[in-house]
C-alpha cells in the first residue's frame, strides 16, 4: 500500500496521494502545481483515478483539473453546489470504489455548507477504517474554524460541525487515522498541533471538540478571533472554475537593475530576504516579505491584479517565489531583479536601511521610556500573553490602521520571532515611520529572557 502526504511551505497545507490496489491512486485536495503528484505516481507505477475534493478551499488554488486532463482520472466531491465542476458528485454515505480499496463520502459540514470527509477501507481492514480524510473538518488538535461562511452564525456552524464530527467521524473507532488538509500554521483554524499524525482515539483524549460540550464548543469557537486573509474571496471564486494551468516559474522576466528600477513603480516590489538582510539594506518601499512567509503574507498586501516586482536569493528562491504566489491564486509576477540586491547595490542605485534590536535592549529602552513597543501577532497570540505596555496591531491589518504614535517616534515591532515583524517594520516605513526597530527573537526570545508578560489564565495553568 502506498502512502504520501505532501506539504506546502508556508501554508501549512497538506495533500495526499494514496494507492488503492490494482495500480490505482487517488490524490486528495491537491494544490495548484501538480509535479509532484505526477512524479510520485510514476516512481510507484501507479494510475491515479480520482483526485478527491473535501470541499472549496479558500486558502490555495486547487490543480484538480489539472492533474484530472494530465492523467485522465475523475474530479470527485459532493453533491453541493459550492463544489463547481465535479466529474463524480457522490451524497452523504455513498461509497466509491477504487481498486481494492473502499471509500466513504461522509457529509461533514461546518466549516463550510459543502464539507466533507472520506472514510477509507483497505483490503486487509476488514469492516474496520484505515483512515479518514477531514478536510477542514477535523485537524490534529483543533477543528475547522466556522466563521468563513458568515461570520454572523459562527455559533450556529460550530454546532453544526460539532454535529457532524460526534455522528460521521467519531464511530469510525479509536484506531482510525486522520488526515487533515492542514496543519499547523494554516489560517483556517486557530491553535492547530505542530504534530502531523494522529487517530480518532488521541483526538478523543485531546480535542475540544471531543473534550467539550455541544454548548461550551459553541462558546469556545465564538470567542476565537482569526483574520481573514482578503485573497480568500478570490479563490472562493476561482475553485469553482474547472481549474488554471500554472505558469512556468521560469516565464517571469528577469531585469536588469536600471530595468527594474524604472518598472517597479508599475506596482509593488516584494523582498523575500530575511528581516535581518533586508533591515542591513533594501530598496526603497519595499515590503519585506520572507520566502516561506509569501503564500501567507502576499495575499494580504496584493491581489490578483497586482503588479509585483521580486527581489530574492538565487534561481531557487525565486522559482519558489513565484509558484508560492501562485498557489494562493495571484499570476503577475512582472519581473525579478537580476543578481538580487547585489546587482542593484553594484549600479550605484538607492538603499535603505531600518534598525534591528533585541530582547533585552527593547526592555532596557522600555524602562527609560525611550520606545513604543509594537505587537503584530493575532490576536488569539496577543490574548495568550502579552508585553506589557505593548500596542497591538495584526499585520495583516497594519496598513489600514497604522497605529496612533508619533511618525518621528523610536517604534520597536516585534512578532514571535521577527519575521512578520519584518513585514510590519518594511510597511511602516513604507508609511513614513522614520525610527522603526526589529526585535529580533520576538517574544520568543523575551519570554526565554524572563522578561515580564502578561499572560492569559489559560497560559498561567500552562507554566
Amino acid at each position: 500500500m502506498f502512502f504520501q502526504r505532501l506539504k506546502t511551505p508556508g501554508l501549512g497545507h497538506n495533500s495526499y496521494v494514496l494507492g488503492c490496489g490494482d495500480g490505482l491512486a487517488v490524490v486528495i485536495d491537491p494544490r495548484r502545481d501538480v509535479d509532484d503528484y505526477l512524479r510520485l505516481a510514476r516512481e510507484n507505477d501507479l494510475s491515479i483515478a480520482y483526485v478527491l475534493e473535501t470541499h472549496r478551499q479558500e486558502d490555495f488554488e486547487f490543480g484538480s483539473r489539472t492533474l484530472a486532463q494530465a492523467t485522465g482520472a475523475q474530479i470527485v466531491g459532493g453533491a453541493h453546489a459550492l463544489f463547481g465542476e465535479m466529474d463524480v458528485k457522490l451524497e452523504g454515505d455513498e461509497e466509491l470504489k477504487v481498486g481494492t480499496t473502499r471509500i466513504v463520502a461522509l457529509a461533514t459540514p461546518g466549516h463550510t455548507p459543502e464539507s466533507m470527509s472520506y472514510a477509507v477501507y483497505v483490503k486487509d481492514s476488514g469492516d474496520k477504517c484505515w483512515g479518514v480524510f477531514t478536510g477542514d473538518t477535523l485537524f490534529v488538535g483543533d477543528t475547522g474554524r466556522t466563521d468563513l461562511p458568515d461570520p454572523e452564525k459562527t455559533g450556529e456552524n460550530a454546532g453544526i460541525l460539532y454535529d457532524a464530527i460526534h455522528r460521521k467521524i467519531a464511530p469510525l473507532g479509536d484506531h482510525t487515522l486522520l488526515f487533515p488538509a492542514h496543519g499547523a500554521g494554516s489560517a483556517c483554524g486557530g491553535n492547530i498541533s505542530e504534530r502531523d499524525d494522529s487517530t480518532l482515539g488521541i483526538e478523543k483524549a485531546t480535542n475540544p471538540v471531543f473534550s467539550k460540550s455541544r454548548r461550551d464548543f459553541v462558546a469556545h469557537k465564538l470567542a476565537v478571533k482569526m483574520a481573514r486573509p482578503p485573497y480568500f474571496r478570490h479563490l472562493e471564486k476561482v475553485n469553482l472554475l474547472p481549474g488554471r494551468p500554472l505558469k512556468s516559474p521560469c516565464g517571469a522576466q528577469v531585469l536588469q537593475p536600471s530595468e527594474f528600477q524604472r518598472r517597479m513603480k508599475e506596482g509593488l516590489v516584494f523582498d523575500t530576504r530575511s528581516p535581518e538582510a533586508f533591515a542591513a539594506a533594501h530598496i526603497p518601499g519595499a515590503y519585506n516579505i520572507w520566502l516561506n512567509g509569501l503564500p501567507a503574507f502576499g495575499g494580504w498586501i496584493a491581489n490578483e491584479n497586482t503588479r509585483i516586482f521580486l527581489v530574492a536569493d538565487g534561481l531557487k528562491a525565486m522559482e519558489l517565489a513565484v509558484v508560492s504566489l501562485a498557489r494562493i491564486g495571484i499570476d503577475t509576477v512582472e519581473g525579478i531583479l537580476a543578481n538580487g540586491i547585489e546587482g542593484w547595490r553594484d549600479q550605484g542605485l538607492p538603499l535603505e536601511s531600518l534598525g534591528t534590536t533585541n530582547a533585552a535592549e527593547t526592555a532596557n529602552w522600555m524602562q527609560q521610556g525611550l520606545v513604543h513597543v509594537l505587537d503584530v501577532r493575532d490576536d488569539y497570540e496577543w490574548d495568550e500573553k502579552h508585553i506589557p505596555d505593548a500596542v497591538h496591531c495584526f499585520v495583516g491589518y497594519l496598513e489600514d490602521k497604522l497605529p496612533l504614535l508619533p511618525k518621528d517616534s523610536e517604534i520597536v515591532v516585534h512578532c514571535n520571532v521577527g519575521h512578520r515583524s519584518g513585514v510590519a517594520a518594511s510597511i511602516l516605513k513604507r508609511n513614513g515611520f522614520t525610527h522603526i526597530h526589529n526585535m529580533l527573537g520576538g517574544i520568543t526570545a523575551w519570554e526565554k529572557l524572563g522578561l515580564p508578560l502578561e499572560k492569559s489564565a489559560e497560559a498561567k495553568k500552562e507554566d
